[in-house]
């Protein structure tokens, strides 16, 4: 029988932290949280329940969600944020996991609640995401803020869990608008950090097709109005990210 270990990054998540956590008690033999120093109740809550409750200086997402794997006591692992939880189809799928063990890796849907709406089409849903795998066999990759798990084998075998990892995302226009700034400057960075570099054509083409594919192609614009705020920030985000990317290279000459 397979032991679990859930892991979970936090940072000021009282408001979601608790059904994370109530999710993840049924399916998994241990729960370490990685809280970055949250300023509110997050970590009250956390220790209301048996949890292994770590406080690390944020050090990245990439590199928090790494350090975070190395808490763990078992190798194989179901990874949340702080603002997801299981769905009870998808706390039954891993549980059966624990006894038929087969891939390296297990993908499951997410499904993003937006403003009090569950969103089903754009590119927030499916919005596959591999979260349950042995951590011997990948690791936490790609450009932050856009974190990913990548399994070290190119051969390496996946499968797909039936339910969804539930995500509690924006409540809110406000907070919407300043994630967008804040991970359009992350990501900024860590384009100039790999020496990419911004055209006009990719502040111009870029923000369009991604408009376009989220809202006409991945068909957005059947989740009403919320469906076209989430496609202009994607637009938006992708023309923040360029253009402060721009203008990193301007102030270092």
């Amino acid at each position: 029988m397979v032991k679990l270990s859930g892991v979970i990054i936090t940072f000021n998540e009282e408001r979601n932290i608790e059904k994370c956590i109530q999710s993840l008690e049924p399916v998994v033999d241990e729960i370490i949280v990685v809280d970055s120093y949250s300023t509110d109740d997050t970590k009250i809550i956390c220790e209301r329940y048996k949890v292994k409750f770590i406080e690390q200086k944020f050090l990245g997402y990439i590199e928090q969600k790494n350090f975070a794997l190395t808490q763990a006591s078992h190798n194989y692992i179901v990874s949340l944020d702080g603002d997801e939880a299981l769905s009870e189809t998808l706390q039954n799928s891993i549980i059966e996991l624990k006894s038929i063990w087969k891939h390296d890796g297990y993908y499951a849907n997410r499904f993003n609640n937006f403003c009090g709406q569950w969103i089903k089409h754009s590119d927030w849903y499916p919005n596959k995401k591999l979260r349950v795998f042995d951590r011997r066999m990948g690791a936490w990759k790609g450009i932050n803020p856009h974190d990913t798990i990548l399994l070290h084998d190119k051969n390496a075998k996946t499968g797909h869990l039936k339910g969804d990892i539930l995500h509690k995302t924006y409540q809110s226009y406000a907070e919407f608008n300043k994630k967008t700034e804040y991970f359009s400057t992350i990501a900024a960075k860590a384009y100039f950090d790999k020496g990419k570099k911004a055209s006009l054509w990719n502040i111009v083409f870029n923000p369009t097709w991604a408009f376009f594919k989220a809202y006409v192609l991945r068909l957005g614009f059947l989740d009403g109005f919320n469906g076209f705020v989430i496609c202009v920030q994607t637009a938006n985000i992708t023309f923040l990210k360029y253009s402060k990317l721009r203008e990193l290279y301007r102030l270092k000459n």
